[in-house]
């Protein structure tokens, strides 16, 4: 199966439709064993999930791939490639891993950076010690990956795709990485649940956009397909996409996903693309 469980839930409350807030760690267990029935073989977390990591750490994970990411560079470190390693030994620590399956670095800009030879010499050293299998990068925008694959070489890209934010299929960088024998992750399939929400919930500072929801909405009552189907059906067409990350809240959620994803046919998509970085970046949320 082609999705992947993101872990952010486990450790913070996330996503702007998540009503149930971080998951109790006594149900965490029972979403991994669901996930791992259902054929979802890959876990995505991050050291910056609060306790995300430790969490996976106390349950049962034998049969997953563990992908991590390391925090942005210390304003005052001195030594680059201590501190990755450092880091990197903390993330196995919590996760009681002797080695995982990938590491990705949240902050790629940092490798154009001063550091970055160092930072990058870290990552090759965490294959050839046998700590990770595979090393990438997190990206917000495919912009991001013109001046990084001229320098460097990568396992993993994970990056955003949703309808409407399609930035990396509509710039060809889907292409051009599925070419070079990356790995291709996406995540924010729901666009943080925003594209889940009925339309009377929408928070009025999305109204901005309200021509994107009535189209939106007025294209799945034509076509009679939940949101979910919907929005899953689209990173999941793409045979250049190798997993298709997703959070839920609760164990009937991912068993909803599930189910969806096992039986999905939509073959057209409405075209709701944006280029708005107000809308597409949810980093950009809180100023709106």
């Amino acid at each position: 199966m082609k999705i992947a469980l993101g872990t952010a839930q486990f450790g913070l409350n996330y996503g702007i439709a998540n009503l149930n807030g971080q998951i109790a760690e006594k149900h965490v267990n029972d979403i991994l064993f669901h996930a791992n029935y259902s054929g979802i073989d890959t876990l995505d977390t991050a050291a910056a999930y609060g306790n995300s990591e430790a969490c996976l750490g106390r349950a049962v994970t034998d049969s997953f791939k563990i992908i991590t990411k390391l925090d942005s560079i210390p304003f005052n470190n001195t030594n680059t490639y201590d501190w990755a390693l450092q880091q990197l030994e903390i993330s196995l620590a919590k996760l009681n891993k002797k080695s995982i399956y990938g590491i990705l670095l949240h902050r790629p800009q940092e490798l154009l950076g001063p550091s970055g030879a160092d930072l990058y010499k870290a990552l090759k050293a965490f294959k050839e010690k046998g700590l990770v299998k595979k090393i990438g990068i997190s990206i917000y925008s495919p912009n991001e990956l013109e001046k990084l694959m001229q320098k460097f070489t990568f396992d993993i890209v994970q990056s955003p795709l949703n309808l409407i934010d399609n930035r990396l299929v509509s710039s060809g960088w889907l292409d051009i990485l599925n070419n070079n024998n990356v790995e291709v992750h996406t995540r924010s399939s729901f666009l943080q649940g925003l594209l889940l929400m009925k339309k009377k919930d929408i928070p009025q500072k999305f109204m901005t956009w309200n021509h994107i929801w009535q189209k939106w909405h007025n294209w799945l009552l034509l076509k009679k397909i939940s949101p979910v189907e919907a929005c899953l059906a689209y990173p999941l067409s793409f045979s250049e996409i190798n997993r298709v990350i997703v959070g839920v809240d609760s164990k009937s959620h991912l068993n909803e996903i599930i189910s969806v994803a096992n039986k999905l046919k939509v073959d057209s998509f409405p075209e709701i693309g944006s280029s708005d970085q107000n809308l597409i970046n949810p980093a950009k949320w809180d100023k709106l």
